[in-house]
């Protein structure tokens, strides 16, 4: 492949630039959920960007459950009730007290509810690259619904997955077949706002881990210096509020990527 060959398989700069700040501006979204209702062309479009997700063996597992009904929904909303009381007893002291005090669904709020299933058995008993890791049908359908929360984010579009939930009870709520595998419980709608940062780094409840410390090369425990650590991190900032060309600290990215082309990695060893 030539230069040249490569050089136009490449997006604009504007174009990688709007990928990069979906990741970075993506949010788990519980609230600020506004009633306006997302469309069936808008809809479509989502579900495809999922349905386009690599899959192994091709095997395209995901179903896609569309919730709309307010006494559905309301049901949902029990079964959390139930399991965030159970959950909130795993926590004392001032965690217990900053858990009670998240918010961590927005089922009833959202105009839209989507459950994401996985046919475990599509594709038959053989399925290509499957053989040694059975749960790569699973990682496939995460996949998709990483695909359906960035180009919602370009649609300005909110999502949340509802997590502490009694998948077994949530069958029965929706009519999911026991042979499907529930994966995830998403809440859809249009925001008010996108935050800056994820709810449970601004609630306190963890930071985020610095890229560095979980990046090894060539064999496990093997990492970049700690000096390096700015420039690793620089991708994000850039991405901060909006902002182009400085981060939050004012540095001066030197790319796209924060990172100068010509610095080489250094490594402990």
């Amino acid at each position: 492949m030539t230069r040249r060959t490569a050089d136009a398989l490449k997006f604009s700069r504007s174009e990688r630039d709007a990928v990069y700040r979906a990741i970075f501006e993506r949010r788990d979204v519980r609230r600020n959920f506004l009633p306006r209702a997302i469309s069936e062309p808008v809809m479509m479009r989502l579900l495809t960007a999922a349905h386009h997700a690599g899959s192994v063996g091709f095997m395209q597992p995901w179903d896609f459950v569309v919730i709309r009904n307010a006494a559905t929904k309301r049901a949902v909303k029990q079964l959390f009730v139930e399991a965030n009381t159970e959950a909130a007893r795993r926590y004392t002291g001032l965690k217990g007290d900053l858990y009670r005090r998240l918010k961590l669904e927005g089922i009833e709020e959202a105009p839209i509810n989507l459950c994401v299933t996985c046919s475990r058995r599509r594709g038959g008993a053989d399925v290509l690259g499957r053989s040694t890791v059975r749960a790569t049908d699973l990682y496939s359908t995460c996949c998709a619904v990483q695909n359906l929360w960035l180009a919602a984010r370009a649609e300005g579009i909110g999502v949340g997955w509802v997590s502490i939930l009694d998948h077994h009870a949530l069958k029965r709520v929706v009519g999911v077949p026991k042979s499907v595998t529930i994966l995830a419980y998403l809440c859809l709608g249009y925001v008010s706002k996108f935050e800056t940062a994820p709810d449970l780094e601004m609630a306190g409840w963890r930071d985020r881990i610095p890229v560095n410390q979980l990046i090894h090369y060539d064999a496990w425990g093997s990492h970049a210096y700690e000096e390096e650590r700015d420039e690793h991190e620089n991708h994000e900032g850039v991405h901060q509020n909006g902002r182009r060309g400085k981060d939050k600290t004012r540095r001066r990215p030197t790319g796209v990527e924060g990172q100068s082309s010509s610095r080489s990695l250094r490594h402990r060893r």
